[in-house]
């Protein structure tokens, strides 16, 4: 076979069992560890075993990770120079995404004396202080209020627990809305994926689930409810929007 197409968890451990390579095409290359360690590094050194004139071409939106920066950038990096870069502003001016439009909110969370690591919010930190009663009656109303007139909203949140209580209350106010996190078993994270796309859910809540390529165009109303310090994190789940489709004018960012 010419071209062999898999994800990394696959392949992972079987870079001498493909043989001679050429050409490895990363998506999400992002992912890739600035250091030797991971998955991608150990195929791509095995791959590079076989044939040491291998050449590796990455692709995303973001060409960058916490705590290192640019990916091309290093004394490890796998890539040594971004050979298309493109802007928002460019991609939305010449018609391949659509444009974002904030609103600033009444409610904006605190995050002074959350707890860091890695660069980044502790997750369980974050939710103590982000998922209370009062936080979520504010920030649903202010939602329901703000996003009348929007048809499909994905909500990022700080926890389990706080997707499914936003998720509930959403609910009971009215509010068609369904929960995904990575402990939703997988046939019922589909159909509910399904049913969102199809226009009969119209609300999602998520943690960690539907960020790097998650792809329902029709999304007009992103809602971050997860604070983060993570650029690309951000970026991800901004992108969710960035998708254009028949009828759709922007989407409507809701930062709190």
């Amino acid at each position: 076979q010419a071209i062999t197409f898999a994800g990394i968890q696959s392949v992972r451990n079987k870079g001498t069992q493909l043989g001679h390579i050429d050409l490895c095409i990363i998506d999400e290359c992002h992912a890739i560890a600035p250091t030797q360690t991971g998955g991608y590094r150990k195929l791509i050194a095995d791959l590079t075993e076989t044939n040491p004139n291998l050449r590796v071409i990455g692709l995303t939106a973001s060409p960058y990770r916490l705590g290192h920066g640019m990916i091309h950038e290093g004394d490890d990096v796998i890539f040594n120079a971004l050979i298309e870069p493109v802007g928002i502003e460019e991609l939305v001016t010449r018609g391949y995404l659509c444009t974002l439009r904030s609103k600033h909110t009444q409610l904006t969370y605190s995050t002074d004396g959350v707890r860091k690591a890695a660069g980044d919010y502790v997750a369980s930190a974050l939710e103590a202080v982000v998922n209370t009663a009062d936080n979520n009656e504010r920030v649903v109303n202010e939602t329901i209020a703000r996003a009348s007139d929007r048809r499909s909203w994905l909500v990022f949140c700080a926890g389990v627990n706080h997707a499914h209580q936003i998720a509930d209350l959403l609910a009971q106010k009215g509010i068609k809305a369904a929960c995904v996190t990575g402990d939703t078993p997988m046939q019922e994270r589909d159909d509910i994926i399904r049913r969102f796309k199809c226009g009969e859910i119209q609300a999602l809540t998520n943690v960690n689930v539907l960020t790097t390529g998650f792809d329902h165009p029709n999304i007009d109303c992103i809602v971050f409810l997860r604070p983060t310090m993570s650029p690309g994190l951000y970026y991800q789940m901004a992108g969710r929007g960035l998708r254009i489709a028949d009828g759709k004018k922007d989407c409507l960012v809701l930062d709190f």
